[in-house]
């Protein structure tokens, strides 16, 4: 039996590398890093099926080191240890030191990472680890700090298409078949940006028209036959628990569209599945903050308030803490005009670069900074009635920049009103 279609088209150098092009395109900072034949501890950090344990496998082929790799779902202390010292063997006087190789990384408990320390530190190893979760959150930070993290992001539409004409062309049993791929949309869509998932998508479509009588056939491949397939056998290309990823974002956007029956639903189904519950505590903390936001600022602190409980109270009576908090927040007003407001100043920061803070809003620890005016001519709004004066707090070069625009709920027109009543028509 061949391998999977995956497995197959697994890239094996950076040439035939899709996608990621901000970390390994033509000059990109990981690339150089690979090229040059020395590389840091790193942790990639994306949703899956865009490469991270391929660029792993390409970095060690690349430095000709050895490679060792291990699953945080079935892996152990003793594991990790009984591997620094196959690596410390294999370790040659001027060659490149051994990769460890990490997939779900963010599973691994806080002894299992203190095990790694050591070894990071002293170079024993160099660690390469893969997660689908806020490093942040699930990497301790002694063992995060000696690690260079990047983001890697879903395919984009045309790294698909390269992907798939790849596939039809280049793989040795794809390439025998006649397969014309009249419409993609079906083919996309259902892959969300998913490299691996693509291919498994296609492979049970041109397998569930392998019979023998129509192999001299051509196969047209169009959004009908695709989304036919899929329904015929759904578990096909959900492999490595992709649905995970599906049920979350329908969870989500539940809330989002204020549809409460629909969002519990989805909660049941994860913790039905065994979803791990801090994992949808961080999403509900998330939402609160981009979707209810102003609107109801209690929502952040409720999420947040769930995150800590489920910490103490633990399962099962945490799912409660959670049906509670995702109940309040589908049901809440909603807002995500901070979450445009900082997008927004985060593109001028970009286009305008580092402008100078005005003078008189600088710090003026020193006489000598003084001298220079800084501090000076700052008005101490304390000092006024209603604890306001009006000044020019932006630089020169974007004082009649607006960045946050508040929306029609009712808590953010009483700040807008308050704003107009401070400002007049500067900012209300």
């Amino acid at each position: 039996m061949s391998a999977p279609l995956a497995e197959r088209l697994r890239p094996q150098n950076l040439d035939e590398f899709i996608g990621q092009k901000h970390l390994v395109g033509k000059g990109a900072v990981l690339r150089r890093m690979i090229e040059s034949g020395r590389i840091p501890s790193l942790i990639f950090w994306g949703p899956p099926g865009v490469g991270k344990t391929t660029l792993a496998n390409i970095i060690s082929n690349t430095l000709k080191a050895p490679f060792y790799k291990l699953s945080a779902i079935n892996s152990g202390v003793k594991d990790v240890r009984d591997v620094i010292e196959k690596a410390k063997n294999a370790r040659f006087f001027d060659s490149a030191a051994p990769i460890l190789f990490i997939d779900e990384i963010h599973r691994f408990s806080k002894s299992q990472q203190d095990s790694l320390l050591h070894a990071v530190e002293t170079g024993t190893v160099t660690l390469i680890g893969a997660t689908t979760e806020n490093p942040s959150f699930e990497v301790i930070r002694p063992l995060l700090s000696r690690c260079q993290v990047y983001v890697l992001k879903s395919l984009e539409k045309e790294d698909l298409e390269v992907l798939l004409q790849r596939a039809l062309t280049e793989d040795l049993i794809l390439k025998e078949r006649k397969i014309k791929v009249l419409e993609r949309d079906a083919l996309f869509r259902f892959s969300g940006g998913d490299a691996r998932k693509l291919l498994n998508i296609l492979e049970l479509t041109v397998a569930s028209d392998d019979a023998p009588e129509k192999s001299e056939e051509e196969l047209v491949i169009t959004n009908k036959l695709v989304t036919e397939r899929l329904q015929e056998n759904p578990a096909a290309y959900d492999k490595g628990g992709e649905m995970h990823y599906d049920i979350i974002s329908a969870f989500i956007k539940s809330i989002r569209g204020s549809d409460p029956d629909a969002a519990i639903y989805w909660l049941a189904r994860m913790v039905a599945g065994g979803e791990d519950p801090r994992f949808i505590a961080r999403r509900l903390v998330i939402s609160a903050a981009e979707d209810i936001g102003l609107a109801n600022p209690n929502a952040l602190l409720l999420a947040n308030a769930c995150f800590d409980t489920l910490q103490k109270i633990g399962w099962p009576e945490g799912r409660i803490v959670l049906a509670e908090t995702t109940l309040y927040l589908a049901t809440s007003p909603k807002s995500n005009s901070a979450y445009l407001a900082i997008d927004k100043a985060l593109a001028t920061v970009e286009q305008s670069g580092n402008l100078p803070v005005p003078l008189h809003l600088r710090n003026a620890p020193t006489s000598l900074m003084k001298e220079l005016d800084y501090g000076k001519e700052y008005k101490y709004a304390h000092d006024y009635k209603d604890n306001f004066v009006q000044q020019e707090y932006l630089p020169k070069e974007l004082m009649k920049s607006r960045f946050w625009d508040p929306q029609s709920n009712p808590s953010e027109v009483k700040m807008q009103e308050w704003m107009q009543k401070l400002w007049g028509d500067k900012k209300g």
